[in-house]
């Protein structure tokens, strides 16, 4: 029994055995170790990756040299990943025998807040921009502003003061060089018609905006027949509530309402302005027969659709004066009668097309109806434009993207001229066909670059451009970047040219910008120098254009000085403000000048100061903006130099007050020019001198040398919080 217990023993003990080594055997052959090291572009190791088999929990960490290492019993093709924080995560597909002694290198991520953005030229207003330098909120609560983005955006740097003009001036450039686009849609009359030493504004209301990007050079090659700048303005892509705005005015009256659906959204807002009872109490230099009158009314309705959203945004202004301006070459003064009609509709969509594309298209239309009166002479002109466009757009990868499309321009201009004498008409029909590419490529989160080009056909003169376009952006540390950017730029002549002669061609600039970027921790700081050069601009050898002068692209000139910017919205408690400067040296020999010379609207120096301050124990939000120019330049017939004297330095102080007298009425003041300095915007000579041989002279100054506001705005919403502090 014992040799028999024994010889089962050991037969037993020789069983397990073999079932240990078969199962370890087994073990052995079903396990796989995979392993690396994991690094950067630059050979450091990364610390704390997550590294894993997709669809297991077989994984590892990376230690401090960046290895890992884990065993797996899954065969076979599977996929590792590998990840980490600030950093595109990359996917390994193959056999799991073959992850052995892996070297990898991950590529930093570019979509984070720390890359580098490509800024030559360009000012954001949107809230949901990596570096804004306004928010829209901005751009309508700007004391000397009034509720104009146009006149918000004067308070940045490369813009100068026209103060008697009231559109954008922007480095060295004329008002006519700037191009305004809704939805990335050209508006062909972005501003309200006025007369002599009466600013205009613009035709459209803040209210219905919530983006806005304003460029001072160097722009996409997306946007063309612009010279110098091109503002863009985005509606709001969805409504947040329904909401009805009501407001009360010394100048009139406003409404706003917004109706929101399950996919479709409507806002419209409509205004009336009418000077007639402010001119009562606060009476100006002009000789009003019928001041001022005006409505507006703007409508936007939305549709989301499964991959994208449509929008229809329409609007239709109207406005009527007449007056009587001095004159120093007629003692009666001149006459001046307007009116005008001006409707604009466009039609825009933007969505995904799947695998990575995605389209932008659109179409507006423009009619525009003006008369004018001065004195004997009339004037009834009328503008039809369209503008069809469409834009693809490929998203390759975070670090590449591709975009380009095609739009046409189409203008008809008729004018009738008439001075007690049989009508004379003018006019032409203009057509411009374009096309674009443009490439973004995202090197890493330090540089950038974007290379575009764009040609253009214009059938009015039969001629061909192509424009290249490149910015490039460097991050030289965690807060700053440099960004560099050329570009050439095509326009066609502006319609009181093209009206008389069509026997022209596209006028020229070339940009070449340095930019230099600080952000952090709401704080911006911007520094830029520019140089521009112009060719083939338009001259004529009459005192005005007119049907008998002789238009040729003969001139030229050039543009260049040094923008600065700071924002500041941390240090001081409640306390958001910016400083803006502007140096600018530029002459132009065009329009009917006899020699090269620095335009009369433009100046050497622009300096803007503004700020606000939300006080809590009243409840009310304190606003103040600071406006320096240094003086214009125009000719003094007395003397033998052809734009060789300045005007005196333009200097205005404006103030605002918004009182929440509840959380949604809010009472509004304001004031510009508050100090009362007396500006003067030029001058005008008598045709022929006196007896003693001088040229006497009448000062041109503001029609009012202050403006008062006051307003009552009542908001009705869903939260019973919102307000139209926004809008003011």
């Amino acid at each position: 029994m014992y040799h028999q217990s024994k010889y089962l023993n050991q037969l037993t003990m020789k069983s397990i055995s073999i079932i240990i080594a078969l199962l370890f055997g087994y073990i052995c052959t079903a396990q796989n170790e995979i392993s690396g090291t994991l690094t950067d572009f630059k050979g450091e190791p990364i610390i704390g990756a997550n590294v894993y088999l997709e669809g297991t929990y077989d994984g590892a960490t990376t230690d401090e040299q960046g290895a890992f290492s884990f065993i797996t019993e899954e065969t076979g093709t599977h996929i590792l990943v590998l990840s980490f924080l600030s950093y595109e995560t990359k996917r390994i597909t193959t056999d799991v025998t073959k992850m052995k002694n892996l070297q990898i290198k991950l590529r930093e991520d570019v979509n984070t807040l720390e890359t580098v953005v490509l800024s030559a030229g360009t000012f954001e207003a949107n809230d949901n921009s990596k570096v804004s330098v306004l928010k829209p909120l901005d751009v309508v609560t700007t004391a000397s502003a009034l509720g104009d983005f146009v006149g918000a955006l004067q308070t940045l740097p490369g813009t100068t003061t026209v103060a008697e003009d009231g559109r954008l001036f922007v480095r060295g450039g004329s008002a006519d060089e700037t191009q305004i686009f809704i939805d990335g849609i050209r508006v062909f009359t972005p501003y309200s018609p006025t007369t002599n030493n009466i600013p205009t504004r613009g035709r459209y209301s803040p209210f219905l905006f919530d983006g806005i990007t304003f460029s001072t050079g160097g722009y996409s090659a997306e946007y063309g027949q612009a010279l110098s700048s091109v503002l863009l303005l985005n509606t709001i892509n969805e409504p947040d509530q329904e909401k009805t705005d009501i407001g009360l005015m010394t100048v009139g009256a406003s409404l706003g309402n917004t109706q929101k659906w399950d996919k479709t959204s409507l806002s419209f807002n409509a205004s009336y302005i009418n000077l007639a009872p402010y001119l009562a109490v606060y009476s100006d230099r002009n000789d009003w027969h019928k001041p001022y009158e005006g409505a507006q009314g703007e409508a936007v309705f939305r549709k989301r659709l499964n991959n994208g959203i449509l929008k229809f945004y329409s609007a239709f202004d109207t406005s009527n004066f007449d007056l009587t301006q001095e004159d120093i070459n007629d003692p009666e003064g001149v006459r001046f009668r307007l009116k005008n009609n001006n409707f604009y509709t466009n039609t825009t969509y933007k969505g995904s097309l799947g695998n990575s594309w995605s389209m932008d298209t659109g179409l507006s239309y423009t009619y525009a109806n003006t008369k004018l009166g001065i004195d004997e002479v009339n004037i009834n002109n009328d503008e039809n434009s369209a503008h069809i466009k469409l834009k693809l757009k490929k998203r390759f990868s975070s670090r590449f993207k591709l975009s380009f499309g095609a739009e046409q321009f189409i203008t008809t201009f008729n004018e009738q001229f008439s001075e007690n004498t049989p009508e004379i008409d003018y006019g032409f029909n203009s057509n411009i066909f374009a096309a674009f590419a443009e490439s973004d490529l995202i090197f890493s989160r330090k540089s950038a670059l974007k290379v575009g080009l764009r040609t253009d056909y214009s059938a009015l003169f039969n001629q061909f451009v192509v424009a290249p376009r490149v910015s490039l952006a460097y991050k030289t540390s965690k807060y700053g970047q440099l960004s560099l950017a050329y570009g050439d730029f095509y326009q066609n002549p502006n319609n009181d040219a093209l009206k008389f002669s069509q026997d022209l061609k596209a006028q020229k600039t070339s940009h070449y910008i340095l930019n230099y970027q600080f952000v952090n921790d709401g704080r911006l700081f911007r520094a830029e120098v520019y140089h521009k050069e112009y060719s083939d601009l338009i001259k004529f050898d009459t005192e005005f254009a007119t049907f008998d002068s002789n238009f040729t692209n003969s001139g030229s000139g050039y543009a260049q000085g040094l923008d600065l910017f700071w924002r500041d919205n941390k240090s001081i408690k409640n306390v958001d403000y910016w400083f803006s400067y502007s140096y600018l040296d530029t002459k132009r020999n065009f329009n009917n000048f006899s020699q090269s010379a620095q335009p009369q609207f433009a100046n050497n120096h622009n300096l803007s100061l503004v700020g606000k301050y939300w006080v809590d124990q009243l409840k009310s939000q304190i606003g103040i903006s600071y406006q320096y120019a240094s003086g214009r330049p125009y000719t003094d017939p007395n003397t033998d130099t052809f734009l060789g004297s300045r005007t005196k330095s333009f200097n205005s102080l404006s103030l605002n007050w918004a009182y929440l007298l509840s959380p949604q009425k809010i009472l509004y003041f304001s004031v510009n020019n508050v100090l009362g300095f007396k500006n003067i915007n030029g001058y005008q000579y008598a045709n022929t001198p006196n007896n003693e041989g001088i040229f006497n002279r009448r000062v041109l100054r503001p029609a009012a040398d202050q403006f008062f506001f006051i307003g009552f705005f009542w908001t009705i919403s869903e939260d019973g919080t919102d307000n139209q502090l926004n809008n003011l």
